[in-house]
C-alpha cells in the first residue's frame, strides 16, 4: 500500500467556493466531487504542509493549535466571521437608505445673500426661468425701448431665508418610502445566506480535521507495523534465516510508510489552518476537541424539499427582489401625483434703478434694508413625463425578469436538495461496506503476519496485507468525513439553521 496525500480530506466552502493553500495563501479549487477534490487539494499542498509541520518550532515549538468545539467554532463564527458581519453591515446600510424618503416630510429651511450689479431696462417681455442661466427678476423700472436702452449699471441686494414644508403628497413618500423597506427585506436574506454558508465551511472544515486525524494514525499504526517488521527481517537475515531481498524490501515499505505518515502530517496541519480561516479565527490554526458529533438524522426527500422552498434564503432573497422591484414601479408612478407645500419666507431687499414712483433705495441698492415676508401653500400637479412613463414601463419590464428568476431558483434548489440528499444517504450506506472492509483487511493481515513471523511468508506478501488494511482504515475515516460533509450540506441546502 502507499499512503499518498490523496486520501487526506481537504475542508472547503459550498460546491461552487474555492479554498487552497498555495505558496502560502488561499487560491481557488473546484469541489464536483471528493474523490477530485481530495486529490487536487492534497497533490497542490504537500509543499504548505511540510513547511507549516517544521516551521513553527521557534514561535510554538512545545503547544499545538487551540482545540475549539464545534459548537463554539460555529459560535465564533457568527460573532467574528467578516463575511457574515459584512452581511449583518449591508442591512444597516439599507436600513439607514431606507430612511431618505420619509425624510421629505422634514421641513426645509434655506438661506440667501445675494448682490448685483446689472443694467435695468424694464420691458413687457416674459420668460422661462432656467437651471442653466440665473435671470435676475427686474421691476418698479421704468420701460424703455431699444433706442432709449441704457447700459448704465445699478446695485441690487437681497437677503432672505425662508421654510418649505410637505403638507401631502398624495402617497407619493410612502411609495417610495415601500420600495426602500423591500430592499432591506433584500438584504436580511443576502445575510441569512451568507451566514449559513459561513456555518457549512465550518462544519466542513472541522470533520475535515477529524478525518486528516483519522488519516494520520491510520499512516502512524501502519509506519509503527512497518518498523517491527523490518526488524523481524533484520533479524531473520542476521541469523541466515531470511534471504537479504526480504530485508531490502521491508525498508523499502517502511520507507514509503514514512513519507505518508509525515504527509498526512502536513495535511493535519494544512486542515487546521482552513478551520482557522473558516471559523475568522486570529489564531494560525485551530484543533478539534472531543470526538466529531453524529450526523443528524435524515429528514424524508419530500420534507426536505418542502423545507427548502420555504427557508432557502437565496429563493427568498428572489421572492423579496421580485418585490422590491414591483413596489419600486409603483414609486416612479407616484412621482406623477400632486403635492402641496406651505412655504413662507422673510427677506430684505434694495435695488438702485430709477423706480416708476417713489424714491430709489439708499447706498445705491447695496444694503438690503427693504423688508418683506410671505406666507403660502403652492399645489403642484404634474400632469405628463416622458420619462418618468419610460422608467416606469422597464421597472415592470424587470418585475418579468425577477419572475423568471424565481422559477429559475426553484428548479436549482429542488436539484440542489435531492443531489445533497441522494450523496448524504450513498455515503450513509457506503459506511459500513467500509467498515467490513477493514475488519476482512485486519483479519488479512493477521494471517499475513502469523505467516511471516512463522517463516512461511514473505515480506511482499505482508507487504500487500499492510497496504490493503491500511488503506481500508484511511477509507473509513474519509468515509466518515464525507457521510458529515454530506450531511452538513443537505443541512446547507434545506436551510436547516434557519
Amino acid at each position: 500500500m502507499s499512503v499518498t496525500w490523496e486520501n487526506l480530506p481537504a475542508a472547503g466552502p459550498r460546491a461552487r467556493q474555492k479554498r487552497v493553500i498555495d505558496d502560502g495563501t488561499l487560491a481557488a479549487l473546484d469541489r464536483p466531487a471528493l474523490p477530485t477534490s481530495l486529490r487536487r487539494f492534497l497533490g497542490v499542498a504537500v509543499p504548505l504542509g511540510i513547511a507549516l509541520l517544521f516551521s513553527s518550532s521557534d514561535a510554538r515549538a512545545d503547544e499545538g493549535p487551540r482545540a475549539i468545539t464545534l459548537a463554539d467554532a460555529l459560535a465564533y463564527a457568527r460573532a467574528h466571521q467578516p463575511a457574515i458581519r459584512a452581511g449583518l453591515a449591508r442591512v444597516e446600510a439599507e436600513r439607514a437608505n431606507a430612511e431618505v424618503p420619509r425624510a421629505q416630510w422634514l421641513p426645509l429651511i434655506g438661506a440667501t445673500a445675494q448682490i448685483y450689479g446689472a443694467t435695468a431696462n424694464n420691458t413687457t417681455g416674459t420668460y422661462l426661468p432656467t437651471t442653466s442661466v440665473d435671470i435676475p427678476r427686474i421691476g418698479a423700472t421704468r420701460t424703455v425701448d431699444a433706442a432709449h436702452a441704457s447700459f448704465q449699471p445699478y446695485g441690487s441686494t437681497i437677503v432672505a431665508g425662508g421654510l418649505t414644508q410637505e403638507l401631502f403628497d398624495f402617497g407619493r413618500i410612502a411609495a417610495q418610502s415601500a420600495a426602500a423597506d423591500a430592499l432591506v427585506s433584500v438584504r436580511k436574506h443576502s445575510a441569512e445566506a451568507a451566514r449559513l454558508d459561513v456555518e457549512f465551511n465550518v462544519e466542513e472544515a472541522f470533520f475535515a480535521v477529524h478525518a486528516a486525524k483519522g488519516v494520520l494514525k491510520a499512516s502512524e499504526d501502519a509506519y509503527d507495523r512497518a518498523k517491527v517488521h523490518r526488524d523481524l527481517a533484520d533479524a531473520g537475515v542476521k541469523s541466515g534465516l531470511r534471504s537479504p531481498i526480504e530485508l531490502t524490501r521491508a525498508e523499502a515499505d517502511l520507507e514509503r510508510f514514512d513519507i505518508g505518515r509525515l504527509k498526512a502530517r502536513g495535511g493535519v496541519a494544512i486542515a487546521q489552518t482552513v478551520l482557522a480561516a473558516a471559523v475568522g479565527s486570529p489564531d494560525v490554526a485551530l484543533d478539534v476537541s472531543g470526538t466529531a458529533p453524529a450526523p443528524a438524522d435524515m429528514p424524508a426527500l419530500e420534507s426536505a424539499v418542502q423545507r427548502a422552498a420555504a427557508h432557502d434564503p437565496h429563493l427568498l432573497e428572489a421572492v423579496a427582489t421580485l418585490q422590491a422591484q414591483a413596489e419600486k414601479s409603483k414609486a416612479i408612478g407616484a412621482e406623477l401625483r400632486p403635492e402641496l407645500l406651505f412655504t413662507a419666507g422673510l427677506s430684505g431687499r434694495a435695488g438702485g434703478a430709477p423706480p416708476t414712483s417713489g424714491n430709489s433705495a439708499d447706498a445705491a441698492g447695496f444694503a438690503p434694508i427693504v423688508p418683506n415676508w410671505d406666507v403660502g401653500a403652492v399645489l403642484s400637479i404634474p400632469l405628463f413625463d416622458g420619462t418618468i412613463d419610460a422608467r416606469k414601463r422597464a421597472s415592470h419590464a424587470l418585475e418579468q425578469v425577477r419572475r423568471d428568476e424565481i422559477d429559475l431558483a426553484k428548479q436549482q434548489l429542488v436539484a440542489v436538495v435531492r443531489q445533497a440528499y441522494v450523496s448524504a444517504e450513498l455515503a450513509r450506506q457506503t459506511l459500513p461496506s467500509l467498515q467490513r472492509a477493514v475488519n476482512a483487511a485486519i483479519a488479512n493481515y493477521a494471517q499475513a503476519d502469523a505467516r511471516f513471523k512463522a517463516g512461511l511468508g514473505t515480506s511482499v506478501e505482508l507487504a500487500d496485507a499492510e497496504a490493503l488494511r491500511a488503506d481500508a482504515e484511511i477509507q473509513v475515516a474519509l468515509g466518515v468525513f464525507e457521510l458529515a460533509r454530506a450531511r452538513a450540506a443537505l443541512g446547507r441546502a434545506i436551510a436547516e439553521g434557519l
